[in-house]
């Protein structure tokens, strides 16, 4: 069964994901990692959505899923997606994970996110700090 989580609950949440990078950032960069990360989970839910729903209708043909899928608005590729990415948060090189997953997906989706993350790099220093905290973030 489903829990239901609240408004206050999920603005709670989104206002910690966004003190990760407050004052770490600068406000005019601040922006784009937040909402590149938001994109990112919305498009891996929608994804993980989209599988599960293909799974059932197709019963469990990996073809048939894999081409209805291919039809998607935005494609996930494998190790791309936000679990994917938050099960390797501990990892000493999670900012380069997760600029090749966005590079993957940006090259998955040419034509729609075409340069939409160019110029955010998660594994930068001057931005985000030495690599302890820039991981930590």
């Amino acid at each position: 069964m489903a829990t239901h989580v609240s408004q206050d609950e999920i603005n709670a949440l989104a206002w910690r994901a966004c003190d990760t990078f407050r004052g770490a950032v600068g406000p005019s960069e601040y922006k784009n990692y937040i909402l590149v990360m938001l994109f990112l989970k919305y498009m891996s839910d929608q994804w993980k959505d989209k599988l599960e729903e293909y799974q059932k209708k197709y019963d469990g043909d990996k073809q048939r899923v894999e081409r209805a899928l291919s039809r998607e608005r935005f494609i996930v590729p494998a190790h791309c997606d936000f679990d994917f990415l938050y099960s390797k948060r501990g990892e000493a090189n999670i900012g380069e994970l997760i600029n090749i997953a966005l590079d993957k997906i940006a090259d998955a989706n040419k034509a729609k996110l075409e340069n939409v993350f160019r110029g955010i790099d998660f594994n930068s220093e001057s931005n985000l700090g030495e690599t302890k905290e820039r991981n930590r973030r």
